[in-house]
């Protein structure tokens, strides 16, 4: 199990980055650049910080489904995900545009990406973290 799960952590990892990569840094660039006030320069961002906030979320992911989703299967795994996803699109991209002059497509598009990402996180767990059935 601790092979699988390392597996699985690494898979959304990976994933994690490139959609944030093809998000951030092709579909959302137009916008951070018409609002270029609103964010630190490129130079200024503490990239240790970056992936330290990615990997507990990346751990708590993994440790709640983990610990507290039953069965684990490839249904309860996106459904976790889902869920997951919504609740992060909520607090990311609609409470980011609540309290930050953020535009309205910025909003949607942090908050469908969360969604997207997590379902696919909970695709690869629901995947490889399977509970073996019991025999009767």
């Amino acid at each position: 199990m601790a092979k699988r799960t390392l597996l699985a952590s690494f898979l959304i990892l990976v994933v994690w980055i490139l959609a944030d990569m093809l998000l951030h840094n092709y579909f959302l660039a137009p916008l951070y650049q018409q609002n270029t006030s609103l964010w630190r320069p490129l130079n200024q961002m503490n990239v240790t910080l970056v992936f330290a906030v990615r990997l507990v979320l990346l751990g708590t992911f993994v440790a709640t489904y983990t610990w507290f989703v039953r069965p684990r299967t490839l249904g309860t795994g996106i459904a976790f995900g889902a869920l997951t996803g919504l609740t992060l699109g909520v607090a990311v991209g609609l409470g980011t545009y609540i309290h930050s002059p953020i535009p309205l497509t910025m909003a949607w598009a942090w908050f469908f990406a969360a969604i997207a990402k997590s379902v696919v996180a909970g695709m690869i767990v629901g995947l490889l973290l399977r509970q073996k059935p019991r025999n009767a």
